[in-house]
């Protein structure tokens, strides 16, 4: 009963605290104080950020709010093939990337994960050129660009073909509409 009696002066309390915070726009800016509505976020930060957070398609469309605003430069261009490349799709991303590579020759990212697309598309020659032109271009600073290179010239030297697949199958009709498929033994 008694904490009835004061409940509206904690109201009170409380909507003076909200009201003396200091950083308040009276006016109602939702923006935070020091921010621009005019610059708004920037896609390519939001981006990075999705990306490290394995989220892909949420950065692929935060990179292209980046290309409507800022247009298709090397960033842009770099981080929309790299988004399209965790997804699996080599071929935008290694459309995209060579974009990159053409407006900057000495973009070092796109140069790297251009070198990714091929080796994934097992182009491994034309990988390992563009993993040593990366390298070049980096001074050998980078770390993964040293190992991407390292993998690509192994691969060209020792292919490693994959051994034919031994196993036999057999499709065998089960009631009168289902198949099942068996592994046969193999005769060694």
């Amino acid at each position: 009963m008694a904490l009835e009696r004061f409940a509206p002066f904690f109201i009170l309390i409380l909507l003076a605290a909200c009201n003396t915070a200091g950083n308040v726009d009276p006016e109602g800016d939702p923006y935070a104080p020091g921010f621009s509505k005019e610059e708004g976020v920037d896609g390519l930060l939001v981006g990075h950020r999705l990306m490290e957070a394995g989220e892909y398609e949420l950065a692929l469309k935060a990179y292209l709010r980046a290309g409507a605003k800022y247009g298709l430069n090397v960033d842009v261009l770099s981080a929309l093939g790299s988004a399209n490349l965790r997804l699996g799709r080599l071929g935008q991303s290694e459309k995209l990337l060579r974009q990159a590579t053409e407006e900057d020759p000495t973009f070092v990212p796109a140069w790297n994960n251009l070198g990714v697309v091929l080796m994934e598309t097992d182009q491994i020659g034309e990988a390992s050129r563009v993993f040593k032109t990366a390298y070049a271009l980096d001074s050998g600073e980078s770390d993964s660009i040293r190992e991407n290179l390292r993998l690509a010239l192994a691969k060209i030297e020792n292919p490693g073909y994959a051994e034919q697949n031994k196993n036999k199958f057999e499709l065998v009709r089960r009631g009168s509409s289902s198949y099942l498929l068996l592994q046969t033994p193999n005769e060694n």
